[in-house]
């Protein structure tokens, strides 16, 4: 099996936004490359107590992002068929429009070839059961043990949708659903990647879900994440799309209809969203974001202000924030 391999040379503070741009135009699967120091979790998920000390940072990254090249050499990209110089340019052209607001660094890409990666399935050996407060996420390779039975848990497998519950994003995420979810709710979980959020929520005493994503490997997950879990799959109802950009999208998903909004993304996309999910919401809804890098809390939180919420919490672990505001009643 052959892949085709782009690799962006970038520098660390934009690998956030590349990915996310780039994942847009249907590149997924990112393989990040760069001297930034493990943290002390990430050492202990590791499994060792010393790691040897690594090169200094010297802000640096680069991002590989694999596609498979089919038997006639066409590369199949959001379900249409093009080829990898098609592919390059656009590559190109995003990280030109990118650099036009923000610094990216050299901003070069790389065109290579390579041979039978399994990149879809090589995660699985990093990623282990971990606690969310007292809930128990746990991947389907894993047993789980006789102390934890009585805990709520979480079977999630990510596969190539976004999302196992490790990040900081989704835990302020979960942890706000859950103070929040009142019996019966009907939640909008926008870029729903692995349905973890939805999921959680439907166990937390949700009716129903909507969950959106540009991604079709969403879909694939989040039905086999629901199966998983016992989730009802007339409980939670998948779409593909840009919700923000997309007319039919947001008439499908409904107006008005919902008690809380959802939304673990980038910032660069939590301000434009916003004034479009109101409308989704119902009047005293709760809308969760995060996905916020500390530096850009204001930025969001002053969207959220001008699409009339009501800010009612900021919440912050490690350098990522969430925002929680409310729907005015009237």
């Amino acid at each position: 099996m052959k892949w085709k391999k782009f690799k962006v040379k970038t520098i660390t503070d934009a690998e956030d936004i590349i990915i996310s741009t780039l994942y847009d135009i249907g590149l997924e699967g990112a393989q990040i490359e760069d001297k930034i120091p493990l943290t002390a979790l990430e050492k202990e998920q590791m499994f060792v107590d010393i790691l040897p000390e690594g090169p200094e940072d010297d802000g640096i990254a680069y991002l590989s992002f694999f596609v498979e090249e089919k038997e006639d050499g066409s590369l199949e990209v959001l379900g249409e068929r093009t080829d990898a110089e098609a592919v390059l340019e656009q590559v190109r052209q995003e990280l030109e429009d990118l650099r036009q607001f923000c610094d990216i660094g050299e901003g070069s890409v790389t065109l290579d070839e390579t041979e039978d990666i399994d990149w879809i399935n090589n995660w699985k050996q990093y990623f282990h059961q971990f606690y969310i407060d007292d809930i128990l996420v746990i991947p389907s390779w894993e047993d789980v043990k006789a102390e934890d039975r009585d805990r709520m848990v979480l079977h999630i497998d990510p596969g190539t949708a976004f999302g196992t519950g490790m990040h900081e994003t989704t835990q302020l995420c979960v942890r706000q659903l859950r103070k929040y979810m009142t019996p019966g709710a009907r939640l909008l979980d926008v870029g729903t990647g692995s349905g973890i959020l939805s999921i959680l929520s439907l166990m937390f005493g949700a009716g129903h879900a909507v969950g959106t994503d540009l991604d079709p490997c969403a879909v694939e997950a989040v039905a086999a994440n629901s199966e998983t879990n016992g989730i009802d799959p007339s409980r939670f109802e998948m779409l593909t799309g840009n919700i923000i950009t997309d007319q039919e999208v947001r008439d499908r998903v409904g107006y008005g209809c919902y008690d809380i909004v959802a939304a673990n993304i980038l910032a660069e996309v939590l301000v434009p969203l916003t004034p479009v999910i109101v409308d989704q919401l119902k009047p005293g809804g709760i809308y969760i974001t995060s996905g916020i890098i500390d530096d850009r809390e204001e930025a969001v939180a002053e969207a959220v202000k001008a699409a009339g919420l009501k800010v009612l919490e900021v919440n912050r672990q490690g350098e990522w924030v969430n925002v929680t505001a409310q729907k005015p009643l009237a």
